[in-house]
């Protein structure tokens, strides 16, 4: 009688299909897959090929044993089998309790819970809940994870302004609506134009010591810490919000004068020059300052018309962006002999700017401006009801 011939030892067939085949190549070589699961991949597409396991072992630099144990996993399960198997781990060191209170404490002030610091570290974190009790011994890098899954970050923080101005609501509306292309509730016609215009005030020329180093392999670009001084210089500019289009000119310093120098220079041109009117975006700097400046304007450009932001929202005004990507772009890190180099410099970078430049894409809308709003009488409302509940209030 004779019987069926025996599989040679260590050799499990695996008998693959076309898409399971794909997807182990895929996993095999691709480049973002992880090691351990490109080399289980591997191990099958031997065995696929019908190589024993010594030889996979030799191919793959795995153990033996790791080999058997993966190609048999393929061959009972599929390709599924590949994955990790779920682990139990180890038991939690911390109760959620211990955790919901380190992320409580994280979220008040130091100074309030009588600890001399201004912010909140990790390691400080972790050293406060020992001393308190709260719990045991825990490293900073523990603390830090606990944070991190609900995006709390104490050590950092922002500075902000409250809103003081009593025509705040209708004076951002009047700029945003302008942004819109509206005045007063009527569509701008293609003769009136929108400028942003504000002004960048002491722009430095640091003459450095010794000469820039231009930036090499592994080393970036070096700047001597010791300068002397140039003087310094402002730089006035105007930004036509919808075509994208800066005027800009430097002056000593400024004011009254070096403005209304501004605004000659963007009146003289066309289409300012003929158009019906030229709306003028301006914070509440010296020389823009109230109803007298908005007068004194008209009166010099009959077709100009002065609109006037909020008390401490200079961030409507769009030529601040402009002034950040001049900040970065342009004046840092500051190296230059002398301020005509300063202007000079400038100058050239309005030209290139003008070249390619698009309008900004302003998302702030009269319904953020709303939401704004009700958040802040929230947060008034909430704050008086703690202070009305505190003690002896």
């Amino acid at each position: 009688m004779r019987t069926a011939p025996s599989r040679p030892p260590g050799k499990l067939g695996i008998a693959l299909r076309a898409a399971d085949r794909e997807r182990l190549k895929k996993m095999a070589y691709g480049h973002r897959t992880e090691h351990r699961l490109r080399m289980r991949a591997q191990v099958v597409l031997h065995a696929a090929r019908g190589h024993s396991n010594a030889r996979i072992a030799r191919a793959t630099g795995l153990h033996l044993d790791t080999v058997r144990c993966w190609r048999g996993r393929f061959a009972e399960h599929g390709l599924g089998a590949l994955a990790d198997r779920e682990r139990s781990g180890r038991p939690p060191s911390f109760t959620a309790l211990q955790v919901t209170e380190a992320k409580a404490l994280a979220c008040r002030l130091p100074a309030e819970t009588g600890v001399p610091l201004a912010r909140w570290s990790c390691p400080e974190l972790a050293a406060e809940l020992s001393v308190r009790g709260i719990t045991g011994p825990v490293s900073a890098s523990t603390v830090r994870r606990w944070l991190r899954d609900d995006a709390l970050k104490p050590w950092q923080h922002r500075s902000w302004i409250f809103i003081t101005d009593p025509g705040f609501r209708a004076k951002t509306q009047r700029v945003l609506d302008l942004y819109a292309r509206t005045w007063r509730g009527v569509p701008l016609g293609e003769d009136e134009y929108v400028i942003s215009a504000d002004e960048k005030t002491s722009i430095q020329a640091r003459c450095r010591c010794h000469p820039t180093l231009a930036p090499g392999q592994a080393r970036a670009m070096r700047v001597n810490h010791t300068y002397g001084r140039g003087g310094a210089l402002a730089y006035l500019a105007a930004y036509d919000t919808h075509a994208a289009k800066v005027f800009g000119r430097t002056e000593p310093t400024t004011g009254i004068d070096p403005f209304m120098h501004l605004v000659a220079q963007v009146i003289a041109q066309e289409p300012y020059v003929s158009a019906k009117r030229v709306f003028w975006i301006v914070d509440n700097g010296s020389s823009q300052r109230g109803k007298k400046a908005a007068d004194r304007l008209s009166a010099a450009f009959p077709n100009a018309v002065m609109v006037h932001t909020p008390v401490h929202a200079s961030w409507l005004n769009q030529v601040e962006i402009y002034f950040s990507v001049v900040q970065r772009k342009v004046v840092t890190p500051n190296d230059f002999t002398d301020l005509t180099q300063v202007g000079d410099r400038l100058r050239a970078f309005e030209d290139r700017y003008n070249a390619t430049a698009q309008p900004f894409q302003w998302k702030f809308t009269t319904s953020d401006l709303d939401d704004l709003l009700a958040r802040l009488d929230q947060h008034t409302a909430d704050r008086h009801e703690e202070s009305s509940a505190a003690p002896g209030a």
